[in-house]
């Protein structure tokens, strides 16, 4: 069923054409109608995935779609709905990748008790990697929140939260590239500092984070336990931890990530 649907994506840009692709090569859907400001984009999509995308206005992307992305900035959101609110065809559900746009403000845009997904993803998901939280109002039947699933699992993995949580999701995934570079450019800086040249200092770390998460994707070994695992009483691991403990890293992160939820309920309520 998922394979015979229509995705209509207003806004292709990195997230908007990230999805459109990663959705067709799932066999997710089985064609995208997106549009954008940008023209060299559409054109860009239309040569790269041929007769399954079709470039068209918002209204037009709108009008034939199952599903409808809302995948611009968010106080761009209120703009795209009042231009699409018009051309929704009945059965269809909207979903908003918008960080800190809740239901609340969506819903007044749209034709009454119409059913909402909004999503949270992140950049990763250009690279088929995403971590993609997804919540909905009472409108949306279990068969549209499972097709929902299924598009944004075609880019990465997903989770149900409650829309309460769409907050603390924002301030995690949604900002948690950031973060990462952070510490992978720091590593790297380390390593050059001590002699080891940019690049293969870069081709190392960034292999050190996958294969990390790797294996704890793939073990189930809590954080702790990797950690246990590498260290040795008075070995090196344990040195270079202590540094990072009386550097407060750990205690950073958790402010980082309670900050950013902060930031995004403050910009929920402007």
């Amino acid at each position: 069923m998922a394979g015979t649907l229509t995705l209509g994506i207003v806004g292709v840009g990195n997230l908007g054409g990230a999805l459109a692709e990663g959705a067709l090569a799932a066999g997710a859907v089985g064609r995208v109608v997106g549009s954008d400001v940008s023209k060299e984009r559409l054109t860009e999509l239309t040569e790269r995935l041929g007769d399954q995308f079709q470039s068209a206005t918002p209204q037009q992307a709108t009008a034939s779609a199952d599903i409808v992305v809302v995948a611009v900035k968010p106080h761009l959101v209120p703009v795209v709905l009042r231009q699409i609110k018009g051309s929704l065809p009945a059965g269809s559900v909207v979903v908003s990748v918008a960080a800190g746009v809740p239901t609340a403000k969506i819903s007044p845009s749209l034709p009454d008790r119409w059913p909402i997904v909004r999503a949270m993803p992140n950049l990763a998901m250009v690279v088929g990697a995403s971590a993609t939280a997804l919540c909905a109002n009472e409108h949306v039947s279990e068969e549209q929140l499972d097709s929902i699933e299924t598009v944004f699992r075609s880019v990465g993995t997903t989770v149900r939260v409650d829309e309460s949580m769409m907050h603390v999701v924002t301030g995690l995934t949604g900002s948690g590239p950031a973060y990462v570079s952070v510490l992978i450019d720091g590593l790297i800086s380390g390593a050059v500092k001590k002699g080891l040249s940019t690049d293969l200092a870069r081709e190392l770390v960034v292999q050190l984070f996958y294969g990390s998460a790797k294996l704890l994707q793939e073990t189930d070994l809590h954080p702790s336990q990797l950690r246990d695992r590498v260290t040795t009483p008075g070995g090196t691991t344990i040195a270079g931890l202590s540094e990072l403990e009386a550097h407060a890293v750990r205690s950073a992160l958790m402010s980082a990530v309670e900050a950013a939820a902060e930031r995004s309920e403050e910009l929920a309520q402007s």
